[in-house]
Protein backbone atom coordinates (compact mmCIF):
# COMPACT_ATOMS: atom_id res chain seq x y z
CA UNK A 1 0.00 0.00 0.00
CA UNK A 2 1.07 3.63 -1.20
CA UNK A 3 1.96 6.25 1.43
CA UNK A 4 0.26 8.86 0.51
CA UNK A 5 1.85 12.42 0.27
CA UNK A 6 -0.19 15.58 1.13
CA UNK A 7 0.97 18.94 0.26
CA UNK A 8 -0.10 22.26 2.07
CA UNK A 9 0.54 25.09 1.39
CA UNK A 10 1.53 28.44 3.41
CA UNK A 11 2.99 32.28 2.72
CA UNK A 12 1.53 35.44 2.19
CA UNK A 13 -1.44 35.67 5.12
CA UNK A 14 -2.63 31.95 5.01
CA UNK A 15 -2.55 30.53 8.87
CA UNK A 16 -4.40 26.96 8.80
CA UNK A 17 -1.77 24.87 7.81
CA UNK A 18 -0.31 23.24 10.70
CA UNK A 19 -4.01 22.11 11.81
CA UNK A 20 -4.62 20.86 7.99
CA UNK A 21 -1.25 18.92 7.89
CA UNK A 22 -2.27 17.68 11.52
CA UNK A 23 -5.48 16.05 9.88
CA UNK A 24 -3.42 14.17 7.05
CA UNK A 25 -1.06 12.98 9.07
CA UNK A 26 -3.78 11.26 11.89
CA UNK A 27 -5.29 10.10 9.12
CA UNK A 28 -2.47 8.11 8.24
CA UNK A 29 -0.49 10.29 5.47
CA UNK A 30 2.39 12.25 4.93
CA UNK A 31 1.85 15.89 5.46
CA UNK A 32 4.55 18.80 4.58
CA UNK A 33 4.37 22.16 4.33
CA UNK A 34 5.66 24.66 2.45
CA UNK A 35 5.32 28.46 1.28
CA UNK A 36 4.23 28.62 -2.11
CA UNK A 37 7.41 30.84 -3.02
CA UNK A 38 9.02 27.19 -2.81
CA UNK A 39 7.32 26.56 -5.56
CA UNK A 40 7.96 29.51 -7.93
CA UNK A 41 11.72 28.78 -7.41
CA UNK A 42 11.41 25.52 -8.16
CA UNK A 43 12.59 24.25 -4.57
CA UNK A 44 9.52 21.63 -4.39
CA UNK A 45 7.62 20.13 -7.39
CA UNK A 46 3.53 20.03 -6.72
CA UNK A 47 3.92 16.31 -9.13
CA UNK A 48 6.01 14.38 -6.03
CA UNK A 49 2.17 14.63 -3.92
CA UNK A 50 -0.99 13.08 -4.16
CA UNK A 51 -3.14 15.55 -2.74
CA UNK A 52 -2.91 19.44 -3.12
CA UNK A 53 -3.49 21.67 -0.22
CA UNK A 54 -4.61 25.42 0.29
CA UNK A 55 -5.34 26.15 3.93
CA UNK A 56 -7.69 29.31 5.44
CA UNK A 57 -6.68 32.34 6.05
CA UNK A 58 -6.11 35.77 4.51
CA UNK A 59 -3.98 36.11 1.99
CA UNK A 60 -2.63 39.09 0.75
CA UNK A 61 -4.80 40.78 3.41
CA UNK A 62 -8.29 40.17 1.37
CA UNK A 63 -7.51 43.28 0.73
CA UNK A 64 -8.63 43.20 -3.37
CA UNK A 65 -11.26 40.38 -2.16
CA UNK A 66 -10.56 37.40 -0.71
CA UNK A 67 -8.45 35.16 -2.75
CA UNK A 68 -8.28 37.26 -5.32
CA UNK A 69 -4.81 38.54 -5.50
CA UNK A 70 -2.64 35.02 -5.02
CA UNK A 71 -4.99 32.97 -7.56
CA UNK A 72 -3.70 35.83 -9.70
CA UNK A 73 -0.23 35.02 -8.44
CA UNK A 74 -1.00 31.41 -9.48
CA UNK A 75 -2.43 32.50 -12.95
CA UNK A 76 0.14 34.88 -14.16
CA UNK A 77 3.14 34.75 -12.46
CA UNK A 78 5.73 33.20 -14.40
CA UNK A 79 8.70 30.38 -12.74
CA UNK A 80 11.84 29.02 -13.62
CA UNK A 81 10.46 27.17 -16.14
CA UNK A 82 8.31 29.37 -18.09
CA UNK A 83 5.12 27.64 -16.73
CA UNK A 84 2.36 28.91 -14.42
CA UNK A 85 1.47 27.42 -11.35
CA UNK A 86 -1.76 26.73 -12.74
CA UNK A 87 -0.58 24.93 -16.20
CA UNK A 88 1.24 22.65 -13.47
CA UNK A 89 -2.00 22.03 -11.58
CA UNK A 90 -3.69 21.22 -14.87
CA UNK A 91 -1.42 18.83 -15.37
CA UNK A 92 -1.27 17.84 -11.37
CA UNK A 93 -4.99 17.28 -12.44
CA UNK A 94 -4.50 15.48 -15.23
CA UNK A 95 -2.66 12.82 -13.92
CA UNK A 96 -5.90 11.67 -11.47
CA UNK A 97 -4.36 13.49 -8.22
CA UNK A 98 -6.33 15.93 -6.21
CA UNK A 99 -6.76 19.57 -4.27
CA UNK A 100 -8.34 20.47 -0.96
CA UNK A 101 -9.39 24.12 -0.75
CA UNK A 102 -10.74 25.28 2.85
CA UNK A 103 -12.13 28.95 3.75
CA UNK A 104 -9.83 31.12 1.87
CA UNK A 105 -8.18 27.99 -0.15
CA UNK A 106 -12.03 27.73 -1.26
CA UNK A 107 -12.05 31.32 -2.40
CA UNK A 108 -8.82 31.34 -4.16
CA UNK A 109 -10.05 27.82 -5.95
CA UNK A 110 -13.28 29.80 -7.39
CA UNK A 111 -11.20 32.80 -8.48
CA UNK A 112 -8.41 30.38 -10.00
CA UNK A 113 -11.57 28.78 -11.95
CA UNK A 114 -10.38 25.21 -10.49
CA UNK A 115 -14.28 25.64 -8.98
CA UNK A 116 -16.68 24.46 -10.29
CA UNK A 117 -15.24 24.59 -13.50
CA UNK A 118 -18.12 23.22 -15.47
CA UNK A 119 -17.02 23.97 -18.86
CA UNK A 120 -13.64 22.83 -18.26
CA UNK A 121 -11.55 26.05 -19.39
CA UNK A 122 -10.44 27.24 -15.46
CA UNK A 123 -12.55 30.00 -16.18
CA UNK A 124 -14.06 31.73 -13.37
CA UNK A 125 -17.80 30.90 -13.41
CA UNK A 126 -18.94 32.20 -9.45
CA UNK A 127 -17.34 33.93 -6.72
CA UNK A 128 -17.44 33.76 -3.13
CA UNK A 129 -18.46 37.50 -1.22
CA UNK A 130 -19.19 39.47 1.75
CA UNK A 131 -22.10 37.53 4.43
CA UNK A 132 -25.29 39.05 4.13
CA UNK A 133 -25.28 39.66 7.70
CA UNK A 134 -21.91 42.08 6.75
CA UNK A 135 -19.66 40.74 9.72
CA UNK A 136 -17.42 38.01 10.35
CA UNK A 137 -18.96 35.03 11.61
CA UNK A 138 -17.13 32.43 13.96
CA UNK A 139 -19.27 30.18 15.09
CA UNK A 140 -20.48 26.26 14.43
CA UNK A 141 -22.54 25.25 11.80
CA UNK A 142 -24.46 22.14 10.58
CA UNK A 143 -23.63 20.51 7.04
CA UNK A 144 -25.85 18.55 4.83
CA UNK A 145 -23.95 16.37 2.31
CA UNK A 146 -25.60 15.92 -1.46
CA UNK A 147 -26.33 12.36 -1.57
CA UNK A 148 -25.71 12.26 -5.73
CA UNK A 149 -22.28 14.15 -4.88
CA UNK A 150 -19.46 11.68 -5.78
CA UNK A 151 -16.38 13.23 -4.25
CA UNK A 152 -14.09 10.73 -2.66
CA UNK A 153 -13.55 13.30 0.13
CA UNK A 154 -17.05 12.86 1.21
CA UNK A 155 -18.04 9.10 1.50
CA UNK A 156 -20.07 7.83 4.17
CA UNK A 157 -20.82 11.24 5.05
CA UNK A 158 -24.76 12.20 5.85
CA UNK A 159 -24.82 15.96 8.64
CA UNK A 160 -21.51 16.68 9.55
CA UNK A 161 -21.22 19.56 12.53
CA UNK A 162 -18.17 22.37 11.93
CA UNK A 163 -16.82 25.24 12.39
CA UNK A 164 -17.57 28.39 10.12
CA UNK A 165 -15.06 31.60 10.32
CA UNK A 166 -15.19 33.87 7.57
CA UNK A 167 -16.50 37.04 6.61
CA UNK A 168 -16.75 36.01 2.58
CA UNK A 169 -18.59 33.04 2.32
CA UNK A 170 -21.28 33.99 0.19
CA UNK A 171 -21.42 31.95 -3.26
CA UNK A 172 -22.93 33.72 -5.59
CA UNK A 173 -23.11 32.17 -9.46
CA UNK A 174 -22.35 34.07 -12.87
CA UNK A 175 -25.99 32.89 -14.42
CA UNK A 176 -28.81 30.51 -14.63
CA UNK A 177 -26.69 28.23 -17.09
CA UNK A 178 -23.59 27.40 -14.77
CA UNK A 179 -26.35 27.03 -11.95
CA UNK A 180 -28.26 24.29 -13.99
CA UNK A 181 -24.98 22.94 -14.39
CA UNK A 182 -23.80 22.99 -10.71
CA UNK A 183 -27.44 20.98 -10.21
CA UNK A 184 -27.12 18.39 -12.77
CA UNK A 185 -24.00 17.45 -11.83
CA UNK A 186 -24.20 17.80 -7.75
CA UNK A 187 -21.45 19.93 -7.62
CA UNK A 188 -22.99 21.47 -4.60
CA UNK A 189 -20.96 19.08 -1.63
CA UNK A 190 -22.32 20.00 1.03
CA UNK A 191 -25.19 22.33 2.00
CA UNK A 192 -26.17 24.45 5.14
CA UNK A 193 -28.83 22.33 7.28
CA UNK A 194 -30.16 22.30 10.66
CA UNK A 195 -29.13 20.21 13.39
CA UNK A 196 -31.57 17.28 11.84
CA UNK A 197 -30.42 17.95 8.08
CA UNK A 198 -32.99 20.05 6.65
CA UNK A 199 -31.14 22.13 4.23
CA UNK A 200 -32.16 25.69 5.00
CA UNK A 201 -31.35 29.34 4.10
CA UNK A 202 -32.23 30.76 7.25
CA UNK A 203 -30.08 32.93 9.09
CA UNK A 204 -27.80 31.55 11.17
CA UNK A 205 -28.00 28.01 9.92
CA UNK A 206 -26.63 29.57 6.70
CA UNK A 207 -24.24 32.02 8.48
CA UNK A 208 -23.43 33.75 4.55
CA UNK A 209 -26.76 33.84 2.34
CA UNK A 210 -25.01 31.42 0.06
CA UNK A 211 -26.40 30.65 -3.13
CA UNK A 212 -27.84 27.16 -3.37
CA UNK A 213 -26.96 27.06 0.74
CA UNK A 214 -23.71 25.94 -0.65
CA UNK A 215 -20.89 25.31 2.00
CA UNK A 216 -19.02 23.56 -0.44
CA UNK A 217 -18.29 22.96 -4.37
CA UNK A 218 -16.12 19.79 -6.49
CA UNK A 219 -15.41 19.78 -9.87
CA UNK A 220 -17.33 17.44 -12.54
CA UNK A 221 -14.55 15.01 -11.59
CA UNK A 222 -15.03 15.34 -7.88
CA UNK A 223 -10.88 15.66 -7.71
CA UNK A 224 -11.09 19.78 -6.65
CA UNK A 225 -13.15 19.80 -3.52
CA UNK A 226 -13.42 23.91 -1.79
CA UNK A 227 -15.34 24.33 1.63
CA UNK A 228 -16.15 27.20 3.35
CA UNK A 229 -16.33 25.97 6.81
CA UNK A 230 -12.69 24.09 8.48
CA UNK A 231 -13.25 20.33 9.25
CA UNK A 232 -9.52 20.87 10.18
CA UNK A 233 -10.85 22.04 13.26
CA UNK A 234 -12.69 18.94 13.83
CA UNK A 235 -10.32 16.51 14.18
CA UNK A 236 -11.10 15.61 17.81
CA UNK A 237 -14.25 14.94 19.74
CA UNK A 238 -12.94 17.59 22.23
CA UNK A 239 -13.26 20.01 19.54
CA UNK A 240 -16.55 20.42 19.27
CA UNK A 241 -17.94 22.89 22.47
CA UNK A 242 -20.83 20.52 23.50
CA UNK A 243 -18.66 16.94 23.73
CA UNK A 244 -19.35 16.74 27.55
CA UNK A 245 -22.79 16.19 26.29
CA UNK A 246 -22.32 14.39 23.37
CA UNK A 247 -20.06 11.78 25.29
CA UNK A 248 -22.57 11.34 28.06
CA UNK A 249 -25.40 10.98 25.71
CA UNK A 250 -22.89 8.42 23.62
CA UNK A 251 -20.37 6.77 26.01
CA UNK A 252 -19.09 4.54 23.22
CA UNK A 253 -18.52 7.29 20.49
CA UNK A 254 -15.41 7.67 18.65
CA UNK A 255 -13.08 10.59 20.11
CA UNK A 256 -12.28 11.14 16.64
CA UNK A 257 -13.63 14.35 15.39
CA UNK A 258 -16.47 14.32 12.10
CA UNK A 259 -13.78 16.84 10.62
CA UNK A 260 -11.72 14.06 10.50
CA UNK A 261 -13.77 12.04 8.26
CA UNK A 262 -12.81 13.67 5.44
CA UNK A 263 -9.31 13.16 5.29
CA UNK A 264 -9.24 10.20 5.86
CA UNK A 265 -11.65 9.46 2.96
CA UNK A 266 -9.59 11.06 0.51
CA UNK A 267 -6.30 9.45 1.58
CA UNK A 268 -7.51 5.76 1.98
CA UNK A 269 -9.22 6.37 -1.93
CA UNK A 270 -5.47 7.24 -2.70
CA UNK A 271 -4.10 4.65 -1.11
CA UNK A 272 -6.32 1.99 -2.59
CA UNK A 273 -6.92 3.44 -5.93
Amino acid sequence: MKKVKALIITGFGINCEEEMAAAYKLAGAEAEIYHLNDIFNGIISIHDYHILNFPGGFSFGDDLGSGKVLANKMKYKKMGSGKTILEEIRTFLDSGKFILGICNGFQFLVKMGLLPNTNGNFNQEVTLTRNNSAKYEDRWVYLKKNPKCQTPFLRNIDVMPCPVRHGEGKLIIKDEAIEAEILSNNLNAFSYCEAEGNVTSEYPQNPNGAELNCAALTDPTGHVLGMMPHPEAFLSLYNHPNWGQIKRQNPNISEDGEGLKIFKNIVKYIETS
